[in-house]
């Protein structure tokens, strides 16, 4: 136990240290130093030894990165082959020997809490950067929040008359066009007398309007507010002068993107065409609009929003890469969460049996293909190759650790809690497949993956067999 103490110290001392001063020589002279004073007999020992064999794929797959970067296919099949092997493991190895033991229940309950504690544990990492650790993490992250923005941007359109006038199956096709723009403090916008283009949506911030001509104050607009409506309609010159109070974030439709809708779109012209031959003034006298009305508007608008308008581009991704300040820690974390339930089941399942040769093929199977593909992300993302390879090299020390206290808080737990935190890995495990290996081999190679799934299923099987 002081053996124990002793690299548990020292394991402190590391972590403790700020990632970039960490070294890989560090992590494998502990690594060393542990196998070299640990028997082999032990089950602890045995446990940790697993858990790194489990896990070296992970440095392997970034190193692999140096002498060959795989296509999108490639990386694709091997990334559903790698899910497919941990599938087959955790069925097998973990939810099929509690159900033979009749221990269901608490598999069950296990499992449910595993899944939802990885997906609360995952947001909040996401929230923090972590969803930048893999594209397909990073596509949906953004699209979800893209989606979210737009929806709160219909819903102030709606309160527009013009744009209410418009048919909101046909509005749908606006969404790609509408843009994001920063203005510093003290800017103007737009000044009177200039033409106008373009059509502004406050996110966030405040902003004056001024008439020049009399040098007073006409309003003060905040969060959601709009200005120049009119002129995305008819381009004329601006009545007064826009100009930011605080820093502003602000959505932006050009008149020209506005044109090109009305391109794609016969019935949308056709009620612009309406809307200029008269309609207009009336509507600019209008003051305001039901408000279930305004709301039924945007319902309708959002139904029809093609999701693919949503992805985001790599300007979007490259901006949200450097707004996360906390990116890299959280993207550590965020591997460190995929980890954890496979460290701790390993050193789990030494306890009442001996090693599921299955379970660790399924677990270095899927280890490899999510380190390739994530490392190859992250160096797009223009994180440096060493900073990347320290990142995967120090869980598989983790992993190691996280094997050896699961052999060790486990080794007197009865049948049934055992087969509840046999659950628990294999719920967060299934969740983490369904919801970052798969999505992310979909979306690098497409239907490939279905029979890649099937081959890594039936490889942790014939390990099984032998």
């Amino acid at each position: 136990m002081q053996v124990v103490g002793l690299h548990s110290l020292r394991i402190s001392m590391l972590l403790t240290k700020p990632l970039h001063r960490v070294y890989c020589p560090e992590i494998l002279t502990l690594a060393v130093n542990m196998f070299s004073t640990f028997p082999f007999n032990n089950p602890g020992f045995q446990s940790f030894a697993w858990g790194v064999i489990s896990a070296i794929s992970l440095p392997l797959g970034t190193l692999t990165i140096l002498v060959w970067k795989p296509g999108p296919k490639a990386v694709a099949f091997l990334m559903a082959f790698g899910g497919g092997a941990l599938l087959s493991a955790l069925t097998i190895d973990l939810v099929g020997a509690a159900i033979k033991a009749g221990h269901f229940i608490p598999l069950a309950i296990g499992c449910a809490g595993g899944g939802v504690l990885f997906e609360v544990l995952n947001q909040l990492l996401n929230k923090q950067g972590g969803f930048l650790r893999k594209s397909s993490t990073t596509l949906n992250y953004l699209k979800i929040k893209k989606s979210r923005q737009f929806k709160r941007i219909f819903r102030e359109l709606s309160r527009i008359p013009i744009f209410h006038e418009l048919p909101p199956e046909e509005i749908k096709l606006l969404a790609p066009y509408i843009t994001d723009s920063r203005y510093p403090k003290g800017v103007s916008i737009f000044k009177q007398g200039e033409k106008g283009d373009s059509l502004f949506i406050i996110e966030k911030g405040i902003v004056d309007v001024w008439d020049d001509k009399s040098k007073k104050r006409i309003s003060r607009l905040t969060d959601n507010d709009i200005v120049g409506e009119i002129a995305i309609i008819t381009g004329a010159t601006r009545t007064a002068t826009a100009r930011t109070v605080t820093d502003t974030n602000m959505w932006v439709i050009q008149k020209t993107d506005f044109e090109k809708v009305l391109a794609q779109s016969p019935r949308l012209s056709q009620v612009m065409k309406d809307l200029i031959q008269g309609r207009l003034k009336r509507l600019e006298k209008v003051m305001a609009i039901d408000p279930k009305k305004a709301r039924r508007w945007a319902a309708t608008v959002i139904r029809n929003i093609d999701e693919r308008a949503m992805l985001p581009t790599n300007h979007e991704i490259q901006k949200a890469a450097a707004e996360n300040k906390g990116a890299p820690l959280a993207i550590w974390l965020g591997i460190l969460l995929d980890g954890i339930p496979e460290s701790l089941v390993i050193g789990a399942s030494l306890i009442h049996s001996s090693i599921s040769f299955s379970l660790i093929a399924g677990l270095f199977l899927s280890n490899y293909p999510e380190a390739l593909s994530s490392s190859m992300g992250m160096k797009e993302q223009g994180k440096s190759f060493p900073r990347i390879l320290l990142m995967w090299s120090s869980l598989v020390l983790i992993t190691g650790i996280g094997a050896f206290f699961g052999n060790m808080l486990f080794a007197h737990t009865p049948h049934f809690l055992f087969a509840f935190i046999e659950g628990l890995a294999a719920g967060a495990m299934l969740t983490m497949i369904a919801e970052t290996m798969l999505p992310e081999a979909f979306h690098k190679g497409g239907s490939i993956i279905g029979l890649a799934t099937l081959f890594g299923f039936l490889s942790a099987l014939f390990f099984k067999m032998i």
